[in-house]
């Protein structure tokens, strides 16, 4: 009975020794993967940006060789904390000022630390307990940030059409290196040439950027006048049968221009020929003409007083005052001349006064004859003058001015104008005694012609 109860505590005593057996070679196994009987060089690792690629027992490398592994990966507020194992027998050939990155090994695989040995290292070599900075350099930045952006695109692309492109890439480059290589030779020489441009390419990139906004604020006038445009297309549509008969129209007309011009051709390049003289002439006093046609216009206000515009006396109101003449015409004395040549000038009505002068204020006409006096004002041109103390309108009175004209033939001409319509008969027909008769009745006086 003790034999057989010893036999199975004996046996089960066996088993549970080679299952001890059997978990001590597992945790020895373990232990020997995890380097726990190895003696590395503890050093930390802290980086602001960690990323899912890095994993604990990733590789640490300075130039492509291993020189220790990652023990543990502890975040942290600011990012994260790595403990790195490394080899004793190389941690003498790291200097203590390195930096570190995290490299891919492959495109789709685990992220690993690279030490970059700065190019003037330390004299000094790592020690168990010290502290390894991230690179911030420029170069590590935007390789990092390259990285990062290339792996989502990485992540979407699927890998069976990822490889079948790179099998056709492959394929074309086959046998084609020293072309490739000589393309790339003439990119880098095209690239020279460039370089001296960038300056200027960037100014008309920023030119393009305000032409840019200037069309941008144009955009909503260009998308109201393509509205208005379609408006105009569909009347244009809506009367295409009368647009139809009007080109047949100008068609006709064409032709018929086309045989008039034909006939008269020589004509019309006679009329622009002996036309030239005289459109010269009227270049040549064009920058009066826009005075003359303002005056011409203001005529039309001016003119309705004199023509009863307003009033219920419809007529011709014109107040005439009878001035001395300016003499007989004395040949050879009078000669006509063509000496005026003053250019286009223009005068303010306003300014010329009461009566209107009969010569220019900026001296008399060059035509060769001689000038008598000029008109005299409102108040001086009349015999006798209206301001004149005393006056008299009886014969004696008159013929004592020294300027008098009663009792001339120009005036007896005048009266009979006057008195003529007035007895029914031609002016011709006024009796002579008629005129002495009413000659001191009109003069001094204001004359309305109705």
């Amino acid at each position: 009975m003790r034999t057989g109860t010893w036999a199975t505590v004996r046996r089960r005593l066996l088993g549970i020794g080679f299952i001890v057996v059997i978990a001590g070679l597992v945790s020895l196994s373990i232990a020997l993967y995890n380097k726990a009987f190895t003696p590395v060089v503890n050093v930390k690792l802290t980086t602001d940006k960690l990323g899912n690629q890095l994993q604990p027992l990733g590789d640490v490398k300075v130039r492509g060789l291993i020189v220790g592994s990652i023990s543990r990966i502890t975040p942290t507020e600011h990012g994260a904390e790595l403990d790195l194992a490394l080899d004793p027998d190389k941690v003498d050939l790291i200097p203590d000022n390195v930096t570190a990155r995290f490299i891919p090994k492959t495109l789709f695989g685990d992220r690993y630390v690279a030490l970059q040995i700065p190019r003037t290292p330390a004299q000094r070599t790592l020690s168990d307990g010290d502290l390894i900075k991230q690179d911030t350099s420029a170069p590590a930045v935007e390789l990092s940030t390259a990285l990062d952006h290339l792996l989502p695109v990485l992540q979407a692309v699927q890998p069976q059409k990822l490889s079948t492109t790179l099998t056709a890439i492959s394929t074309a480059l086959d046998g084609r290196g020293k072309q490739l290589g000589d393309t790339l030779v003439q990119l880098g020489q095209l690239v020279d040439e460039i370089n001296p441009h960038v300056p200027q390419l960037t100014h008309d990139l920023q030119a393009l950027v305000d032409v840019s906004d200037t069309y941008s604020q144009a955009i909503p006038d260009f998308v109201g006048a393509l509205d208005d445009l379609t408006v105009t297309s569909r009347t244009i549509y809506e009367q295409r049968a009368e647009l139809s008969a009007l080109f047949a129209d100008l068609t006709t007309a064409g032709r018929d221009l086309e045989s008039f011009l034909r006939a008269n051709s020589d004509n019309l390049i006679n009329l622009a020929d002996s036309s030239r003289d005289t459109l010269e002439i009227l270049a040549k006093y064009s920058p009066s003409y826009p005075c003359f046609l303002k005056q011409m216009a203001s005529l039309v206000d001016a003119a309705k007083p004199v023509f009863g515009g307003g009033t219920d006396q419809p007529g011709l109101h014109a107040t005439i005052e009878v001035v001395v003449d300016k003499g007989p015409y004395e040949p050879g004395k009078d000669t006509p001349e063509f000496n005026e040549h003053r250019g286009p000038r223009c005068y303010d009505p306003a300014q010329m006064g009461t009566p209107f002068p009969d010569q220019p204020p900026d001296g008399e006409l060059r035509d060769g004859t001689s000038h008598g006096p000029a008109n005299r004002t409102q108040e001086d041109g009349v015999s006798p003058p209206a301001n004149a103390s005393g006056f008299t309108t009886s014969p004696n009175a008159a013929m004592s001015s020294a300027d008098s004209i009663a009792n001339t033939p120009a005036e007896n001409d005048f009266l009979a104008q006057l008195i003529a319509p007035q007895m029914g008969i031609a002016p011709s027909q006024v009796p002579g005694w008629a005129t002495y008769l009413l000659g001191p009745m009109f003069r001094g006086a204001e004359v309305t012609v109705k």
